[in-house]
């Protein structure tokens, strides 16, 4: 696994587009800016980062400008601007052999997925699910934005399990509260499990299945001695076609060596038939360790996720605890 240099005081942020531009919450990106510029990095952004468009350039643009941000010698790392629902467009003009070449931290959340999932599991760069260039716009800043600066200055710190989170939606908010009392679920009383980490966004994953950018079965042969951990940061995908996800990543042998699922909160549940979400992931994932609920993906608070990292995950007392390592 190739592990990028983490960042260092006066180190250069990258910030592309490739799914949608800022423009919309382009106040929020601003402060964003302001805050890692506060901590000592310098910021620079492709020109389609503030467009107000849910994408934020042709798709060719939006891979050369990706693509550059790699190549350019003073940029440090990469952040996605935001999220959306077009990245999908632009991944054939992304150009993951520079980025292997040229490797440095990727990092993104939600869209972005179909840019670190491949990178990761085809190219074998470690990559991290965490937040958006946008995403550090909260005043105060928040604990969960801080300990992702944390690890992105190669400061693996243990991650737990919030006793409280936020609520309420996550959108058009100037400050984080939390006010709801955290409950990650699983039928198991305890798991200890490690493995490489690998996932992300499941609205996203679920349309890699199969294509060239598919590199789960190389991936799972590579570290089968490892063993692995998922975890599904679910959008909006109903419990059923949730179900049926889950169940396509089994017969697509996605789930060989793996030893636990972390599964995040739902942002925005629903139903046809009345299915749970608990009642999709006991019948598809009854036979492996796994846990619902929990601080990862679009709600507030989440954790930081390391694609390709070994991970040591422990459930414990209803609390849990995430601890990366380099191997």
């Amino acid at each position: 696994m190739i592990y990028p240099s983490f960042l260092k005081q006066g180190s250069t942020i990258g910030i592309a587009a490739p799914s949608a531009g800022t423009g919309k919450k382009v106040d929020d990106y601003i402060r964003s800016v302001q805050y890692l510029e506060s901590r000592g990095f310098h910021v620079k952004e492709t020109p389609s980062v503030r467009v107000d468009n849910d994408r934020s350039a042709d798709p060719v643009t939006r891979g050369k400008e990706l693509n550059s941000i790699f190549l350019d010698p003073k940029v440090d790392m990469v952040m996605c601007a935001a999220g959306g629902d077009f990245l999908d467009e632009m991944i054939p003009f992304a150009d993951f052999e520079t980025m292997q070449k040229h490797p440095k931290w990727l990092m993104g959340a939600s869209d972005p997925t179909g840019l670190l999932y491949p990178l990761t599991t085809k190219y074998d760069v470690a990559t991290i699910y965490g937040l958006n260039g946008g995403s550090y716009s909260f005043r105060p800043v928040p604990d969960f934005a801080k300990n992702n600066l944390e690890i992105l200055q190669g400061n693996l710190i243990e991650q737990t399990s919030w006793k409280t989170i936020l609520s309420a939606l996550p959108f058009g908010l100037d400050h984080v509260f939390y006010d709801k009392e955290n409950t990650w679920q699983s039928d198991a009383e305890t798991i200890h499990a490690e493995g490489r980490c690998i996932g992300g966004c499941i609205d996203v994953l679920k349309d890699l299945i199969g294509t060239r950018f598919d590199g789960t079965k190389d991936f799972l042969k590579k570290y089968k001695d490892d063993g692995i951990i998922w975890y599904f940061d679910n959008f909006s995908l109903s419990a059923e076609v949730f179900y049926r996800t889950l169940l396509q990543f089994r017969y697509a042998g996605w789930f060989d060596y793996t030893k636990a699922v972390i599964i995040g909160r739902t942002i925005f549940p629903s139903s046809e038939t009345g299915m749970t979400y608990e009642e999709a992931c006991e019948l598809a994932l009854g036979d492996y360790p796994y846990v619902t609920e929990a601080d990862v993906g679009h709600t507030i608070p989440h954790m930081t996720l390391i694609n390709g990292a070994m991970l040591t995950f422990d459930w414990e007392n209803h609390e849990a605890k995430l601890k990366f390592s380099l191997k």
